[in-house]
């Protein structure tokens, strides 16, 4: 996919580990994921509610969800995991073709609305810049407003559209 990213980087973000208290008061641990956290992810994921999905992801069956993780967790993808008990959040800069990295970010709805999507993604961002990442982009459905807001929030810029998706960017 061609993108084309803002001339300006943003800011710093805070890096990992991390403890943060969301909306909701519950502590949650914000770390960077490890090989051992697959069994835990996949928990998630499997309690991830359907109407959450987006764009086919994450995957709806457990075999699925496997092999998906499997596919995006390799090489010099970045993962940021949110714990509370649980693994409740998780985020992935994944690398494409082109040298600049995709992200996705999922949240279980129990903990959605919290902030824990927004700390989440700007710790993630935060371990991308001690990683030397320069260019972020996302896909995201044009009526998922919350999620919208919390990337404008952290400052992606729009920089284009298809029928049912915006693209959004940002240079770290």
């Amino acid at each position: 996919m061609t993108v084309d990213f803002p001339d300006d980087p943003v800011g710093e973000f805070p890096r990992p580990p991390r403890e943060i208290e969301d909306g909701a008061g519950r502590a949650i641990t914000l770390r960077e994921g490890q090989s051992g956290d697959l069994e835990a992810l996949v928990e998630m994921y499997v309690e991830f509610n359907p109407e959450d999905r987006a764009q086919g992801i994450p995957p709806g069956n457990e075999s699925d969800v496997r092999e998906w993780l499997e596919a995006v967790s390799g090489g010099e993808s970045l993962t940021v995991i949110g714990i509370h008990e649980d693994v409740v959040g998780h985020g992935m800069l994944v690398p494409d073709p082109e040298g600049s990295f995709e992200l996705a970010l999922f949240v279980l709805r129990d903990y959605q609305g919290a902030g824990i999507g927004t700390e989440l993604l700007r710790t993630l961002l935060g371990l991308g810049q001690d990683r030397g990442v320069e260019r972020v982009w996302l896909s995201v459905e044009r009526w998922n407003d919350p999620a919208i807001a919390v990337y404008k929030k952290v400052g992606f810029e729009r920089v284009g559209s298809a029928s049912f998706e915006l693209e959004m960017a940002m240079r770290l």
